[in-house]
């Protein structure tokens, strides 16, 4: 089996716990793409919040697959905003902070700063005037019985994702990693058994399952690893790359 394409998630898979990348993992991707390898970030960060260099990467998945960016085309998977806006008023009314994210803006019922000082580009508004799609709704610390309530009022075209934070993310039906991946591998005709896919959190198990091969980071959390083929080092200790380095970068162990 050859692998032409590499995906990856960011936080707590390709990106340390600090955030950074090392220069070893760096020149890891870099040798991969001088092998005609293709690699994609997959991620549940919006577009404009992606600290990976991103010329390391033939395409980006952002948002859980709302956003695919290759080169100058971007595909957008959206939540029409008269849905958007009901379950942003819903969460609204339930006393629950939320933001609903479009064109690498986040609007929100609360100020955005004060919870990751990262975000620059957002604005605090009234939802019930809001009228732009979605490509991610995001709802902060949210409880079972909160998911419970939200995933009530969710129609076949939306589904809702937690993470391992306690942050809730609703997108479209379409807008997930899985079908994102699909849709570059279709673009560059690479098989899905020609696919590594790497990831550590609940929203990454799609992609893992989608993959030929599957592998997560020792700090994944335990039902990931349930869909595992392979386990490899930390984040921290740059697990990433020291898997492809063995596996897929040494011509004598290739899978």
């Amino acid at each position: 089996m050859r692998i032409k394409m590499i995906v990856t998630d960011l936080d707590g898979t390709l990106l340390r716990s600090d955030l950074s990348i090392s220069n070893y993992t760096k020149n890891i991707l870099h040798f991969c793409q001088e092998a005609g390898i293709k690699t994609v970030i997959a991620t549940g960060r919006g577009d404009a919040e992606i600290i990976a260099p991103k010329e390391l990467f033939d395409g980006i998945i952002a948002n859980n697959g709302a956003n695919i960016f290759v080169g100058s085309i971007e595909l957008r998977r959206c939540i029409p905003y008269e849905e958007a806006r009901h379950l942003l008023m819903l969460c609204d009314e339930r006393g629950l902070r939320v933001t609903s994210q479009f064109g690498g803006m986040h609007y929100a019922n609360f100020d955005i700063s004060q919870l990751w000082p990262q975000i620059k580009t957002y604005e605090v508004v009234d939802f019930a005037f809001h009228s732009l799609d979605s490509e991610k709704i995001c709802i902060v610390d949210i409880t079972p019985n909160d998911e419970r309530f939200i995933a009530s009022h969710l129609n076949d075209d939306q589904y809702m994702k937690v993470a391992r934070d306690g942050l809730g993310m609703i997108m479209h039906s379409k807008a997930t990693k899985s079908a994102a991946m699909s849709e570059l591998a279709q673009r560059w005709m690479i098989s899905r058994n020609e696919i590594v896919a790497f990831g550590d959190d609940l929203n990454d198990i799609d992609m893992l399952e989608y993959a030929g091969v599957a592998v997560v980071v020792a700090n994944a959390i335990d039902e990931v690893k349930l869909v595992a083929d392979y386990t490899c080092a930390a984040n921290d200790d740059d697990g990433l790359a020291k898997w492809i380095e063995a596996y897929i970068l040494h011509v004598d162990k290739k899978i």
